[in-house]
């Protein structure tokens, strides 16, 4: 049903995108279908989520600590703000992730909203039971973020028209999406939208 879904856009940070710190090919070319997606799930009545990293500059995230990654997303940088052609709604509601130096939080399930509860808690305490993906990278928070919820107990739709992955290694986008459809995850586009 409508209101037990939510849209979550996953990461569609200025940093992921084309001349970002950590571009995605091509990452800025899901923003159209993500803003017809919200207009859809917008007149809808469904909640809408995004996620966000939100790194502190020093973090074992990143290279120079012996992490993976260089510098992105570091907290109140250009690079750290949702991409300027999203149309994100009023109420939509960000979930922060990626605060901690200690650690990595690819998931957005390792995010907090905006009063303190953490994603779980806060998609639940709306009576939500249905998410549908999108945002970047498919094959990195995308991924992580359906798996957690897959393994929470939720339903998950993952947005093919609304993702694009990183595929640091070839293959990485296709393999992972096989890992999540495994999982139990379906999949959509805009044409093919059904909430009940």
């Amino acid at each position: 049903m409508r209101n037990r879904s939510a849209l979550v856009i996953v990461d569609l940070q200025n940093d992921f995108c084309p001349k970002g710190a950590l571009p995605v090919p091509g990452g800025d070319g899901i923003v159209p279908v993500v803003n017809r997606y919200l207009d859809l799930f917008m007149a809808a009545g469904v909640q809408v989520f995004f996620t966000r990293d939100w790194h502190p500059a020093r973090t074992v995230h990143f290279k120079e600590f012996g992490g993976s990654w260089p510098p992105h997303c570091v907290q109140g940088t250009e690079g750290a703000r949702f991409h300027p052609g999203v149309k994100m709604p009023a109420d939509a509601v960000i979930i922060t992730k990626g605060e901690s130096p200690e650690g990595d939080s690819y998931s957005g399930f390792d995010g907090f909203d905006p009063v303190g509860l953490d994603f779980e808690a806060s998609i639940k305490g709306r009576g939500i039971t249905h998410i549908y993906l999108g945002g970047l990278a498919g094959d990195y928070c995308v991924k992580a973020t359906a798996l957690d919820g897959l393994g929470r107990g939720f339903k998950v739709t993952v947005l093919l028209d609304a993702i694009k992955g990183v595929d640091a290694r070839p293959g990485d986008s296709e393999r992972a999406l096989e890992e999540m459809l495994a999982k139990g995850a379906e999949t959509s586009t805009i044409d093919e939208i059904d909430f009940t």
